[in-house]
């Protein structure tokens, strides 16, 4: 799980990105596996779970960086202002975390689905869900550092060149 962080700041643990605590980002992928066995409010649920640790941790950021701006003005000015920070954090674990993650599950679910359907008509339907769902709970780990690390790249060819130049055109 390398979740990223902008090269504007520190390289201290994160509790949000470097512990366990990461994997609640990913509760909506589990919810996506289970969808065809739960009701869809257990989902919706998930995606929840998800998205408070999405606002916890660009709060976090938000907050460490305010932190900062108060106590050291030079510090502030490597770390970038808080609205920067939590913004940043915002929009990287909503994609790395949700979006596109719980995209991807939901696709291999319904793809896995479609095709048990196809080759294996005979598997009862409660075998083909269990099969579907396994076989997307058994993909997040394996989609998980290659979206984290398109992620990064697509923050840092787009909306982290704009607020790094305004960052240091403000020096």
């Amino acid at each position: 799980m390398s979740a990223s962080k902008p090269s504007n700041v520190s390289h201290e643990t994160d509790i949000f990105r470097h512990t366990p605590l990461r994997y609640m980002g990913y509760a909506n992928e589990v919810g996506e596996a289970f969808r065809s066995m739960v009701p869809r409010s257990v989902v919706y649920a998930s995606y929840a779970v998800a998205s408070v640790y999405v606002l916890a941790d660009a709060s976090s950021k938000g907050l460490n960086s305010l932190v900062s701006t108060v106590t050291n003005t030079a510090e502030r000015k490597s770390k970038g202002s808080p609205v920067v920070a939590f913004t940043d954090a915002l929009v990287w674990q909503s994609l790395a975390s949700v979006i596109i993650p719980g995209f991807t599950i939901n696709r291999i679910c319904a793809g896995a689905t479609f095709t048990l359907r196809h080759i294996a008509p005979k598997v009862p339907i409660m075998g083909r869900k269990w099969i579907s769902t396994i076989i997307g709970l058994l993909a997040i780990p394996v989609i998980i550092h290659p979206i984290d690390r398109s992620v990064d790249f697509l923050m840092d060819s787009s909306i982290r060149k704009v607020y790094l130049c305004k960052t240091s055109n403000a020096k």
